[in-house]
C-alpha cells in the first residue's frame, strides 16, 4: 500500500507538493505545464507577475473569496476606497482548463484601518494585489495566484515604482509570516521561495520593471 501510495504520488502531473499532501491536495499546479503563464494580462500585451501563491494546503476556509479577504485584512490588505475601482480588470491563465479569466479581486494597503486604511493608499500610493483562484476543471488546486506590486501616488497614476514586484512581495510576505488575526480568526503562516516558476528580468513584464525571478509560496493555517 506505502509503495502503491508512493507511486502515485510520484505520477501526479506537474504538481508542486513541498509538504506532505493531505487528502489528495498539492501546493499548486505550473500554470506553464498547461498553457497557462505565470505572469498575468495587463491587456497591453505585457504582463504582472503572479508573485506569490496561497498554497492550495492551506486551511480551506482561507482558499475562497471571503476567506481570502480576512486573512488579507489580517495582513494589512483591505477592499479597495469606498468600493470604488479605477482601470480595468486584468486576467490570467492558470493553466487550469478555464483560459483567461478576470481577477476575483483587487485589493490594497490598508495603513492599520481596514474600513478606510485604502483611501490613504488611493492617494500616496503602496502595496496592492490582484487575487485569481486555481480552480479549473483540468488543475484544480485550489490555490490562490497573487500579482503582487507596490504602486507610486495618484499623481504618478499609480504606476509600479522601481522594482515594485520584488518590493510588494517581499512586503506582503513580511507582514504575513508569523501568526496574524482578524475578525476573530487567528492564522499561521510559513514561506518558501521558489525559483523554478518566473524567468528573472524585465522580458514580457508590465513597466519594463525587472524581477528577480522569486515567487513566494505561502501556507497558511487557521489555529
Amino acid at each position: 500500500m506505502v509503495s502503491f501510495f508512493l507511486a502515485f504520488i510520484a505520477v501526479l502531473p506537474c504538481a508542486y507538493s513541498l509538504v506532505a499532501p493531505r487528502q489528495g491536495l498539492v501546493d499548486f499546479f505550473n500554470p506553464t505545464a498547461n498553457g497557462g503563464s505565470m505572469l498575468d494580462d495587463a491587456g497591453n500585451g505585457l504582463g504582472e507577475p503572479l508573485n506569490v501563491i496561497v498554497s492550495g494546503l492551506s486551511s480551506p476556509e482561507v482558499l475562497t473569496e471571503s476567506g481570502f479577504e480576512n486573512y488579507a485584512k489580517a495582513i494589512g490588505f483591505s477592499t479597495e476606497c469606498l468600493g470604488i475601482h479605477i482601470g480595468g480588470p486584468q486576467s490570467a491563465n492558470l493553466g487550469d482548463g478555464n483560459g483567461f479569466v478576470n481577477q476575483t479581486v483587487e485589493l490594497r494597503q490598508d495603513y492599520g484601518n481596514p474600513d478606510v486604511g485604502t483611501c490613504l493608499e488611493s492617494l500616496i500610493g503602496g502595496n496592492h494585489l490582484r487575487l485569481f483562484i486555481q480552480n479549473g476543471p483540468e488543475q484544480d488546486s485550489g490555490a490562490l495566484f497573487l500579482a503582487v506590486s507596490k504602486e507610486e501616488n495618484v499623481s504618478q497614476g499609480h504606476t509600479i515604482v522601481p522594482d515594485g514586484y520584488d518590493i510588494g512581495r517581499d512586503e506582503l510576505s513580511a507582514a504575513a509570516i508569523g501568526t496574524t488575526s482578524f475578525g476573530g480568526v487567528t492564522y499561521s503562516t510559513t514561506a518558501t521561495n521558489l525559483t523554478d516558476l518566473l524567468a528573472a528580468g524585465s522580458a514580457g513584464v508590465n513597466h519594463d520593471i525587472a524581477t528577480d525571478g522569486i515567487t513566494t509560496l505561502l501556507t497558511v493555517t487557521v489555529v
